[in-house]
């Protein structure tokens, strides 16, 4: 435990990928958690491809500015932090191309548009080095390793005369090394596995050359017209690929940590002290880890939950949704979770985060498999329009200056539009303002949700 400046303590919470608690002993946080006497604990879980260094980073920032908007405010009372660290993954940064100001929801009918996510530029050295470290299986590592050698060795042979049926061999090792990497398959989540059509696709040839037309390192068309070199189209898929697979692993982490390590974590701390509020924060993939451990609670008479705030969430919009109106035919993953959350559930989303409204729908239409890809939203994200078929719900607006003027409701989702605040894309050509969230509106809006619990 350490504390801020202004004596608030702050705790580390270090999860591993199959959601074991490293660090601090779970029995050594509680005991803290209440010696402490914390009525009210913010909880944050940062997002996808972040180092310990910079998850607390993050959190230096945002604690105390959440601090300063929440003391003093009716409803919150002595007030404590944990920051979750948790093995992310990293894709190599690269020069996409931004799109238009008006197409960041063109990815969701799945229509090709005129960008490139720069991938191409890339060796398969460079992702497979850069992905190694989120791999504790030195098996898994090797095996990353030697994907990047594969597509590297591939692109030296593309301009020779190599036969098509040689050709066809690398593509079938290089996707059978991949596919050995791949989770399994979530229990009714449906919504979240749309990727799964190129992951564990039986032809890769067309596949990835599918994979490149989408992430826009081949021409549309390409897949199936045989237009150009497709070997090189599909090397170049192969690497979009790996790209899809670093977020399938995330996602598939977070809903793991949270569901098997947070959430009984979290009820264990209510079963200790009914006082305790904890206010849920995630980010990117961490909204997912966070909103996941609302699954891992028995009941909402054993949860200390009092809000739920998802910034620019990386996970399905439908994750919370009714069976009516979900075009996935059943209730979201985390529909019955719900009533965990005693206070509000808030999702931020602005049409500046690319990454979210943009390339991550891209994941799900890359093999044009799914017969009912075209229904609107199918695969978009919480960070490109929010809470999807939920009631009680709302919308409201962001303004600027952050300050919102609202009164929240307990049980009521919230979809907030952020753009006003979340829209910094300068020198980030293919997330945009996905992380823009640094940011005292953002923190404002963390205590305002926190004091409106039941």
């Amino acid at each position: 435990m350490t504390r801020l400046a202004t004596n608030e303590p702050t705790w580390d919470l270090e999860f591993e990928e199959n959601g074991r608690l490293t660090a601090p002993a779970a029995r050594d946080f509680l005991d803290q958690v209440i010696a402490e006497g914390v009525d009210d604990l913010f909880l944050f879980s940062h997002g996808w491809g972040t180092s310990k260094d910079s998850a607390r980073t993050l959190y230096n920032t945002m604690f105390p500015m959440i601090r300063d908007a929440a003391t003093g405010t009716a409803g919150i009372g002595r007030i404590g932090f944990a920051g979750i660290y948790w093995p992310s993954l990293w894709f190599p940064p690269t020069q996409a191309t931004p799109p238009p100001a008006d197409a960041a929801t063109q990815a969701e009918n799945g229509a090709v548009v005129d960008l490139n996510a720069g991938t191409a530029a890339l060796s398969g050295t460079d992702i497979a080095k850069s992905l190694q470290p989120g791999f504790a299986d030195p098996t898994q590592q090797q095996t990353v390793t030697e994907i990047g050698r594969l597509i590297d060795q591939g692109e030296n042979a593309a301009g020779s005369n190599e036969p098509d049926a040689h050709k066809e061999e690398r593509l079938r090792q290089i996707h059978q090394l991949l596919t050995s990497l791949v989770p399994p398959p979530p229990d009714g989540e449906f919504e979240d596995s749309g990727e799964s059509a190129l992951l564990l696709t039986t032809d890769p040839k067309t596949a990835y050359q599918a994979a490149a037309e989408a992430f826009g390192s081949a021409p549309p068309g390409s897949a199936t017209q045989g237009i150009g070199d497709w070997f090189s189209h599909a090397l170049n898929g192969a690497k979009d690929a790996m790209r899809v697979l670093s977020y399938t692993i995330m996602k598939a982490r977070a809903g793991d940590i949270g569901r098997s390590g947070l959430g009984p974590l979290l009820e264990s701390l209510h079963s200790r002290s009914s006082s305790v509020r904890v206010h849920l924060i995630g980010h990117s993939f961490g909204a997912r880890l966070v909103s996941f451990a609302l699954s891992g609670i028995s009941s909402a008479a054993r949860s200390p939950v009092a809000s739920l705030l998802l910034l620019q969430g990386a996970f399905s919009h439908w994750s919370f949704a009714h069976k009516k109106d979900n075009p996935f035919g059943s209730a979201g993953a985390l529909h019955a979770f719900a009533d965990r959350v005693h206070g509000p559930l808030v999702a931020t989303f602005s049409v500046f985060d690319w990454a979210v409204g943009v390339w991550y729908p891209k994941a799900s239409f890359l093999a044009q498999e799914d017969a009912q890809a075209k229904t609107a939203g199918r695969w978009g994200g919480m960070g490109s329009d929010g809470y999807q078929a939920v009631n009680p719900s709302q919308d409201l607006v962001m303004p600027a200056n952050g300050t919102m003027n609202v009164q929240f409701t307990p049980g009521t989702f919230y979809r907030i539009n952020a753009a006003n605040v979340i829209n910094h894309v300068q020198g980030e050509p293919f997330s945009g303002a996905h992380s823009d969230i640094r940011k005292i509106p953002v923190a404002a809006l963390a205590a305002e949700v926190a004091a409106a619990h039941a």
